[in-house]
């Protein structure tokens, strides 16, 4: 027997599960089917949201990265509060 399950989402978050689950040639309850299935099998619930940079965060990192390389913009290593302090007095 069949039953009818009545979710809110984003309309934006059900056209794009739709058109994925079309690109995959199935309809999207056979792909909500299979996760409610899975979640009931092994009892655990897994999110994750692959972390994408913007285009701004990945300038800043690769400017970064090539100071590092270079050893621009670097500071010295300190062993102690007051070697750090002398090293700053002296700039």
């Amino acid at each position: 027997m069949k039953t009818m399950i009545n979710i809110k989402t984003e309309k934006e978050v059900k056209e794009q599960a739709k058109k994925v689950a079309h690109d995959l040639g199935l309809p999207l309850g056979t792909i909500l089917n299979a996760y409610l299935k899975e979640f009931i099998r092994v009892k655990e619930a897994h999110f994750s949201i692959s972390p994408k940079m913007t285009p701004k965060l990945e300038r800043m990192l690769a400017s970064v990265e090539k100071d590092i390389k270079t050893g621009k913009n670097m500071s010295a290593i300190f062993s102690s509060g007051k070697s750090m302090d002398d090293y700053l007095d002296s700039k």
